[in-house]
């Protein structure tokens, strides 16, 4: 997953237009803690051992492999990820990417094969799965959502969309996250997968794709981007309900604007922070000024709910998504993320060819000293308890 240049086509509307937005999101965000069940700041306390409980989530914070999706179910590659996992100790597990599509293959219809194979094959060595849900496309042949959604018009087609910057060439498409029916059919999907899921001790975590829209090749009106930010966070709600034992994660990057009224609605339902890409030069994402970039959030979160990051294939070539920063070594990526970041959990992209300096660098003393990978172990406050 790669981001665009945040000054020409990562924000797909205007701070102003964005400024607009607020009260109505700012109006969810009550709604949604209103309903939650854990209260932010319960006292917590690590559990040592034991089975899953109402109240304890499974954390397992530390390095986990992020293997290309198009090759998850492949006897042969899994093969070669499954040997390079048993001979690094500091990767806890795997993340796999999944579109609603695969899972959903028709009206309340769900095909769980896949992951069903992946976990337990993990389990068999001790290692996690951790899924990442996608909801944009990153270019325009892939498929995103099931058919009955693209055929019915009480979804509106559920996709539309997007460029890069001024071009008109379609690059990708995006779910219609502002159309309740679509928003429910999601949390249709979430609620089958927590009730297969949740209660596995190896199933790490369920999170979702980036906030950022990209451009839309047909402009949205300002109710739309408003209910499109409103829902994705409903949608968030309705993930931990239904993994109340489980990290449930957002990754978030663009626009500014929406952050505060997004991050602080995810610390309070018990949820983590996310971000697609480990840029160590990223003006939009280490922005300081107001709205402040996605970057400046983590380390006052550090300690009060889980954070996460994935390193993906453009970061280990430039410290800029532009190209114009330079090419950081896998130690610099790692010490941004855990010095600057104060991160829990790291997602390698299994890159072919960074790959094995990753594993080099996994291999190290200061990450195999504990189980996780000398990244912060701590249970986050937002968790009433952690089950180790």
């Amino acid at each position: 997953m790669q981001i665009t240049n945040p000054m020409k086509s990562k924000i797909s509307t205007n701070l102003s237009m964005a400024a607009r937005q607020m009260h109505s999101i700012l109006v969810t965000i009550l709604f949604i803690i209103s309903m939650v069940w854990v209260p932010y700041g319960t006292v917590h306390a690590d559990a040592a051992g034991g089975g899953v409980t109402s109240s304890s989530v499974k954390w397992h914070p530390g390095h986990y492999y992020s293997i290309m999706s198009g090759q998850k179910n492949d006897p042969a590659y899994l093969k070669q990820v499954y040997s390079e996992l048993d001979n690094t100790p500091a990767l806890r597990g795997v993340q796999i990417r999944y579109s609603w599509t695969e899972l959903e293959t028709s009206y309340g219809v769900y095909d769980f094969t896949s992951i069903d194979k992946r976990l337990a094959e993990l389990a068999a060595k001790n290692k996690r799965l951790i899924i990442l849900l996608n909801l944009r496309t990153f270019d325009p042949d892939t498929a995103l959502v099931p058919d009955y959604l693209k055929n019915n018009s009480i979804y509106e087609g559920g996709i539309f969309p997007y460029a890069s910057g001024s071009s008109s060439t379609i690059k990708g498409y995006n779910i219609k996250l502002w159309n309740p029916m679509v928003r429910d059919r999601l949390a249709a999907l979430f609620s089958a997968l927590g009730k297969r899921f949740n209660s596995h001790n190896y199933f790490e975590g369920i999170g979702l794709t980036e906030t950022a829209m990209g451009t839309p090749t047909k402009p949205l009106t300002s109710v739309q981007i408003n209910d499109y930010y409103s829902n994705l966070l409903v949608l968030n709600q309705n993930m931990q309900d239904s993994f109340r034992n489980t990290m449930t994660y957002q990754y978030a990057n663009y626009s500014r604007p929406i952050l505060p009224s997004l991050i602080d609605g995810l610390k309070a339902m018990g949820a983590a922070l996310g971000c697609p890409d480990v840029f160590i030069e990223e003006p939009g994402l280490l922005y300081s000024g107001t709205p402040k970039g996605v970057y400046k959030y983590y380390p006052e979160n550090s300690g009060l709910m889980p954070l996460t990051v994935q390193v993906e294939g453009s970061n280990y070539e430039n410290t800029r998504y532009d190209g114009t920063g330079y090419q950081p070594t896998v130690s610099e990526l790692l010490a941004f993320a855990k010095s600057k970041l104060n991160v829990n959990y790291i997602f390698w992209v299994r890159d072919s060819d960074y790959y094995p300096q990753v594993l080099e660098m996994l291999n190290w003393n200061g990450q195999t000293s504990n189980p996780s990978g000398g990244l912060d172990s701590t249970c986050p406050k937002n968790y009433t308890s952690c089950i180790n």
